[in-house]
């Protein structure tokens, strides 16, 4: 069984509001871990009435502080390891203005928690649902604090999403090996590659960008929203051009659908990771379904990955200067 404590951020929201009069809602991370946090922010940004919903860089978070922080925020802070620097001084800079901290970790007893109010710990090696657990706690912080500050009509179908999820990611990953392989065949040699997303997988295409591809594979790429990508971009479309397209059921589908009818037009080289092929919808509420999108991405993205590591040579593992040089 895969699955998160949907408790926990029930009971740590409900402790907060006996304290505080929420107003503002801060995530805060850097690289992979703001990305994940992409899909909580989305979700509360949009169904709030009330509600000022923000996410942030840490280093920005820090050096350009929002006047706005302070008791009435809730700071919703995130690193896999605990230790990111700038991070763990994002929690000291909410703290010093009085606001409560929650820090999703997968190292319990790792710096990030020094100045947490509360600690959520999640999974990560165990398998590919686990890779996506960081993302459904910020969720479900997300969906009780709407819940719990004003309440929702949406809260019964995410819970019921986040209780579903876990199980088809892991499917989903196991499902795409073939795909994955044929992706890090064809992708294997191209020294650009593009990405595009919409909707809450917006960052599964800037993760996949910044991180798995030009951290972890030394790839050159760039990532658009799919709604810019008729704002300038297109004019690159041509034959061969390789591109990578994160495909989301629900709201911003007809923008995914546009873009990828323009690239096949002029022949260009094109891969799709479509939430429809693996069932996105048959395992979450219609209601809901845009915010599960990064879910599958994600699980998904991570097998491709891995094809494409084999197939290049180069595992994901691999640094030219993170952990070696002062920076």
């Amino acid at each position: 069984m895969f699955e998160i404590d949907l408790d926990q951020p029930k009971r740590i929201v409900s402790e907060v509001l006996k304290t505080h009069q929420i107003t503002d809602v801060a995530f805060v991370g850097c690289g992979a871990s703001m990305s994940e946090l992409y899909p909580a922010k989305y979700f509360l940004a949009n169904n709030t009435r009330t509600l000022n919903v923000q996410i942030f860089t840490a280093n920005e978070f820090n050096y350009d502080t929002p006047a706005w922080l302070g008791e009435h925020t809730f700071v919703i802070t995130c690193s896999l390891g605990g230790g990111t620097p700038e991070t763990v001084h994002a929690n000291e800079v909410a703290k010093a203005a009085g606001a409560p901290v929650v820090a999703i970790t997968h190292s319990g007893d790792s710096a990030l928690t020094r100045d947490a109010d509360y600690v959520v710990v999640h999974g990560f090696e165990a398998n590919y649902a686990a890779k996506v657990e960081k993302m459904g706690y910020a969720l479900d912080f997300a969906v009780e604090i709407l819940q719990q500050v004003e309440k929702t009509d949406l809260y019964e179908d995410v819970v019921a999403g986040l209780t579903n999820i876990y199980e088809l990611a892991e499917k989903s990953a196991e499902s795409a090996k073939k795909a994955a392989q044929k992706f890090a065949d064809d992708f294997k040699d191209d020294q650009l590659i593009y990405l595009m997303g919409s909707g809450s997988s917006a960052k599964v295409a800037y993760s996949t960008s910044m991180f798995l591809f030009s951290e972890m594979q030394w790839i050159d790429s760039a990532a658009y929203n799919t709604g810019e990508y008729f704002h300038g971009p297109f004019e690159l479309t041509e034959k061969d051009k390789p591109y990578l397209l994160f495909m989301s059921e629900g709201n911003t589908r007809e923008m995914d659908a546009r873009a990828l009818t323009f690239m096949q037009r002029f022949d260009a080289k094109i891969a799709v990771i479509d939430t429809k092929d693996y069932g996105l919808s048959g395992a979450v509420p219609k209601s809901v379904v845009s915010y599960f999108n990064p879910f599958i991405h994600t699980a998904v993205m991570r097998v491709y990955a891995e094809k494409l590591a084999e197939a290049r040579e180069h595992p994901l593992t691999m640094r030219r200067y993170m952990w070696k040089l002062t920076y």
